[in-house]
C-alpha cells in the first residue's frame, strides 16, 4: 500500500524508500511477486467507502527499483479511484515491465493469466478477490470485470478451477494470488479454504492469500502449498500484531513448491526492516502449519 504517509515519503525522499529496509532479500528473488493494493495515478475520485488509497506516480518506479515482476490488483482498493485510475495504473506497471492480474479493462483481462519464465521454468500467476461488504455499505462485488466493463476477477469457486486448470496447460507451475478471508483474524474462513483447495485441486502448486493484515497459517493440500494470508508488508496506520510480518520465498520446479521459508520483518512507520532474533521468534509463531 503506497499511499498516505508512504506516497508522501516517496515524494519526499524518492522511490527507493518503501523497500530499501528489505532489499538484500528482495534482490536474491528469481521473481517477485507482491499485492498492490492501491491505484497508482493522478486522476478520479475517491469511492464512497471507508479508505480509499492513491499513490503517486513516483511509486511505480518503487516497485521496479525494488525488482517487483509481477502485482496482483484483484483486491479491495485497487479501484479506489475509478477506471481511469486503473487505467493509469497499469500503464504506469506496463512501462516498467511489471506484469499484473486480476483487474483489467474487461472480465477475459481481469482473470487471464500472466506468464513469466526464469531459469526455463514457465510459472503462471492469476489472482482473485472475495470480501465482505463494509461497514459503510460498500459492496466491492460492483468492481467485479464484466465483458464489457473494467473491473477485476471474484473469487468464484468455478472461475478459479476453470482458469487454473486452463493456466495448467500453458506453463510448468500455476501460482493463485487469493485476496480474500476476514481482517483482523487469524482463524481461516471457509470460502478461503474452499477457494485455495479448489485452486490446487485444478493444478495450481502454490496458493497466496492476503487480506487480513495478520499472518495466518500454511497447509499443505493434494501436493500444493496454501499459505492462507501474508500479512501485511508495506501499510501504515497499524500497530501489533499487524506490524510484525514475512517474506515469503518458495523453490518451484516443474513438480511445484520444492522448499519454501520465511524472511521475519517488522514495519515501522508503514515500512518494513528485517527482524531482530526475537522478533523474528515471534513472526515465526504465527505461521505454523494448519493441524
Amino acid at each position: 500500500m503506497l499511499a498516505r504517509s508512504i506516497g508522501d515519503r516517496i515524494l519526499a525522499e524518492g522511490s527507493g524508500v518503501p523497500f530499501a529496509g528489505v532489499a538484500s532479500v528482495l534482490s536474491e528473488a528469481d521473481l517477485l511477486a507482491a499485492n498492490l493494493e492501491c491505484a497508482i495515478s493522478e486522476r478520479g475520485q475517491p469511492q464512497t467507502k471507508a479508505y480509499t488509497f492513491r499513490a503517486p506516480p513516483l511509486a511505480a518506479d518503487s516497485l521496479a527499483l525494488a525488482g517487483v515482476d509481477l502485482v496482483s490488483l484483484a483486491n479491495n482498493h485497487a479501484l479506489d479511484y475509478g477506471n481511469d485510475a486503473l487505467a493509469d495504473t497499469l500503464q504506469l506497471l506496463g512501462e516498467r515491465q511489471i506484469a499484473a492480474v486480476g483487474a483489467g479493462a474487461n472480465e477475459s483481462v481481469a482473470r487471464a493469466p500472466a506468464i513469466l519464465e526464469r531459469n526455463g521454468l514457465r510459472v503462471a500467476f492469476l489472482a482473485y478477490v472475495d470480501v465482505p461488504v463494509e461497514g459503510t455499505g460498500f459492496d466491492t462485488r460492483t468492481w467485479i470485470a464484466l465483458a464489457d466493463s473494467p473491473g477485476m476477477a471474484w473469487a468464484e469457486v468455478e472461475d478459479i478451477s476453470a482458469d487454473v486448470a486452463a493456466a495448467r496447460t500453458l506453463a510448468d507451475v500455476v501460482i493463485v494470488l487469493l485476496h480474500s478471508g476476514l481482517e483482523g483474524r487469524t482463524e481461516v474462513t471457509a470460502s478461503q479454504q474452499a477457494q485455495a483447495r479448489a485452486a490446487v485441486d485444478a493444478g495450481a502448486a502454490l496458493v497466496l492469500g492476503a487480506h487480513p493484515h495478520v499472518l495466518q497459517g500454511t497447509e499443505v493440500y493434494h501436493g500444493g502449498l496454501i499459505v492462507y494470508s501474508l500479512g501485511n508488508f508495506i501499510f501504515d496506520g497499524f500497530g501489533f500484531p499487524e506490524n510484525y510480518s514475512a517474506i515469503f520465498s518458495a523453490t518451484l520446479s516443474p513438480a511445484g513448491v520444492e522448499e519454501y521459508e520465511w524472511t521475519p520483518v517488522v514495519i515501522e512507520n508503514g515500512l518494513p526492516r528485517l527482524a531482530t532474533p526475537t522478533e523474528s521468534d515471534l513472526v515465526l509463531s504465527r505461521v505454523h502449519p494448519l493441524p
